[in-house]
């Protein structure tokens, strides 16, 4: 490939996947068809069954599974760099807004508002709606539901980050055991282009940061470097997509008082009406506790784990989907992702945000209008706030 026409390719990875970052509402589904329609469907980059394998991988790995599909495309195109131009296009919309949006909760102090109060009520139905569709997902069954209402109980019972990671691993230990008869043997294979020896290297990378980050933590006590190290392990650690990151954030943030519940679930609520990966909830979180340097650690810090993953995966994605046990690891996995999600809708959200029976109200009409009439999240967000009002105004 010569340097002209590579520099072409990235250029036009960056205007597609910017022009995706703009208008992808909707949450991580609704990525997946616009990615479909713009880069299948219209720019033929790739044929439909590579573009479900890639889905596939991206769904057996932790963190945003839409992200990881943009990046693997983006590496796919245009290598190593066509991957992180990819991220870097659909999802820097998302975190511009967020960011802002930091800087003006805090020059105007909204933070006991009927603005913010609204944005948390938001928060409860779109948390309740994504329990419900993962639920049906990835327990369909009597002995998933009760890996997930175990975790429930335990993280309830015992709040903690370290105690979601054994909630995980322990999961993760019961599916091999338990569900033999829930793999797929009839997998295809998957033509990949980065060699095995750069996934080892990335693999050994994300193994060897997540043990010394904590460390380096330890003895340094520097906020940036405590920061790096909380998103780093969230961002590869975290399975179920954007909203599972809503529990394993705040177990790390909130208690330390590190953030108020109120402003943990204020941006929770406005990373609802805003286009991209649900992630970018992380750089509002990095404004609010370091500035813009924070945005930008922090932001760095969740995401760079997806593209060690996906360049450690993409090389042994055909052995990793044969194996059975790997397989029924993720099945127990993904249950116990649901009981953890289903623990934080109780506290923080619910405990933050239900206060009064028109707030309950309100939170069921916005509950409704999401699940039935299957409006968009961008317009509940708008629903919400002008709801508050109204109540705010009634009583």
């Amino acid at each position: 490939m010569s340097s002209k026409y590579f520099l072409k390719t990235l250029i036009e990875i960056f205007l597609v996947s910017s022009r995706l970052g703009l208008t992808s509402f909707g949450g991580p589904v609704a990525h997946l068809a616009y990615f479909k329609e713009e880069y299948i469907d219209r720019r033929k980059w790739l044929d439909e069954k590579m573009y479900a394998d890639i889905i596939a991988l991206c769904q057996f790995l932790p963190g945003p599974a839409s992200s990881q599909v943009g990046i693997a495309i983006g590496m796919l195109r245009g290598g190593m760099l066509g991957g992180v131009i990819s991220w870097f296009g659909f999802t820097m919309p998302s975190i511009l807004i967020l960011v802002i949006f930091a800087m003006l909760y805090q020059t105007f102090s909204f933070g006991d508002g009927t603005f913010i109060h609204s944005l948390k009520i938001v928060a409860a139905a779109v948390v309740l709606h994504a329990i419900i569709g993962l639920g049906k997902k990835l327990t369909p069954d009597r002995t998933r539901i009760a890996i997930a209402l175990s975790a429930t109980l335990i993280m309830l019972l015992y709040p903690s980050a370290w105690m979601q990671l054994l909630i995980i691993a322990g999961a993760g230990l019961l599916g091999l055991k338990l569900f033999s008869n829930k793999t797929e043997t009839n997998v295809k294979p998957f033509p990949v282009s980065i060699s095995k020896k750069t996934g080892v290297f990335s693999l050994l990378t994300l193994g060897s940061l997540l043990i010394i980050l904590p460390v380096i933590n330890r003895f340094t006590d520097h906020s940036l470097i405590n920061l790096f190290d909380t998103f780093f392990r969230v961002g590869a650690l975290v399975f179920g997509g954007g909203h599972v990151v809503l529990p394993m954030i705040e177990r790390e943030i909130v208690p330390q008082g590190m953030l108020t519940a109120d402003q943990f679930l204020a941006g929770y609520g406005m990373a609802q009406a805003v286009p991209g990966p649900l992630f970018t909830f992380a750089s509002y979180l990095g404004t609010m506790l370091e500035g813009i340097m924070g945005a930008v650690v922090v932001t760095i810090a969740i995401f760079l784990p997806s593209f060690l993953l996906i360049t450690a995966a993409l090389p042994f994605l055909n052995e990793l989907r044969e194996r059975a046990s790997f397989q029924k690891i993720l099945i127990g996995v993904n249950a116990s992702v649901v009981g953890i999600l289903l623990a934080a809708f109780y506290d923080p959200v619910i405990k933050s945000s239900i206060l009064a029976p028109e707030d309950f109200a309100l939170a069921a009409i916005l509950f409704a209008l999401l699940s039935i009439w299957k409006l968009p999240a961008w317009m509940i967000v708008i629903v919400g706030v002008i709801g508050g009002y109204l109540l705010q105004w009634i009583s």
